[in-house]
């Protein structure tokens, strides 16, 4: 995600552009954006009259520029979208002012959000935005004799490395693991969250074999993709197949399991854990919390009309955060946000026991 731009407005109010990159900033946009909010966006409308009366362009669309007050936000994850509807506040043609409109956001759509931000949509800005700027994934494709790399961040993939080496085995098996060595540690340089290795025949299970012995905290993190070529070409072929987005999403389920299984073996040991919104808030108050798990859809919910909780979610947030503790938002699609959701929908990892 890109923030191109941070005003300071009255009241505690800001105005942020923003260019969302990827699905996952329109995902995280989708928890940033609420009832409310100005969101403002080049747009294209077919005109109504104040009259009621449409007006005959032939079914053609004018482009136009509207800020709208949002009443609805949804994300259409396979459609690759984010709509935020609401009236039109402000708009390039004055006589569209009242009526209903929804702005469509896809990936390199600039639009502009009023709003005062709450500490875990400043949190998911700033995630975003490190997401552009630091790869998450890096591709290392490997052939014999040849070997390239690549970091994958949101939209795009950019080569760091085309290293060429000695083909063969036999005699020039230490030329061969000199390459594998010089490519295991371009890999470790980048700090990524994860490694698709690939590429076709067996140079890569050898590589891998290689990484395996010499560096095995970087084997952890490599997943293999079979492809028919090395460098942009094998690459592409990575990329359209789908592996990335499945090894991102696969790191996240990682991240979160872990969270989930430590919580639920402290609860069976009757440890420092506490689940449920009544338990949390008491931990929160008392400064207990660690770490503050909590599900995307309790976010949003509990702040609109229909919200179950008696407890201020956003308190919780905040209250955790000023006294040291870490924020995790679990995503309601995937097994342990619904394991968290059997659990009340927010749970902590606490310092210390309460009685």
């Amino acid at each position: 995600m890109q923030i191109k731009d941070r005003e300071q407005l009255e009241g505690g109010r800001e105005r942020i552009t923003v260019v969302p990159e990827s699905v996952d900033d329109l995902w995280h946009l989708q928890y940033v954006l609420e009832p409310g909010d100005r969101v403002a966006g080049d747009t294209t409308r077919r005109i109504q009259r104040n009259d009621d009366q449409m007006r005959d362009t032939g079914g053609e669309r004018e482009h136009m520029w509207v800020a709208i007050a949002a009443d609805d936000v949804e994300f259409h994850r396979f459609a690759n979208r984010l709509r935020v509807g609401g009236e039109i506040v402000a708009c390039s043609r004055e006589d569209q002012l009242g009526f209903h409109h929804t702005l469509n956001v896809e990936g390199r759509d600039e639009i502009s959000i009023e709003k005062r931000l709450k500490p875990d949509q400043e949190a998911r800005l700033e995630e975003a935005e490190e997401a552009t700027e630091n790869p998450d994934v890096v591709i290392a494709t490997v052939e014999e004799g040849k070997a390239h790399v690549h970091t994958v961040a949101q939209y795009g993939a950019e080569e760091r490395a085309s290293i060429t080496g000695p083909t063969g085995k036999g005699e020039y098996a230490r030329e061969r693991s000199e390459l594998f060595a010089e490519v295991a540690d371009i890999l470790k340089r980048q700090d990524a969250d994860a490694i698709i290795l690939a590429g076709p025949g067996f140079t890569k299970q050898d590589a891998y074999d290689y990484v395996e012995d010499e560096y095995p905290e970087i084997a952890e993190q490599i997943t293999m993709v079979d492809t028919a070529s090395v460098g942009d070409r094998g690459v592409h072929e990575v990329l359209k197949r789908g592996a990335v987005a499945d090894v991102q999403q696969e790191t996240r389920i990682e991240s979160e399991a872990e969270y989930i299984d430590e919580l639920t073996e402290r609860i069976a040991q009757g440890a420092k854990a506490a689940y449920g919104p009544d338990e949390v808030q008491q931990a929160a108050e008392f400064g207990a919390i660690d770490e503050l798990l909590i599900l995307d859809d309790r976010l949003r919910k509990e702040r609109g009309p229909d919200g179950e909780w008696d407890i201020d979610v956003d308190g919780i947030v905040r209250t955790t955060e000023q006294k040291g503790g870490e924020v995790t938002v679990f995503s309601s699609e995937f097994p342990p946000g619904q394991q968290l959701a059997n659990l009340g929908g927010i749970a902590a990892l606490l310092r210390y026991r309460l009685e």
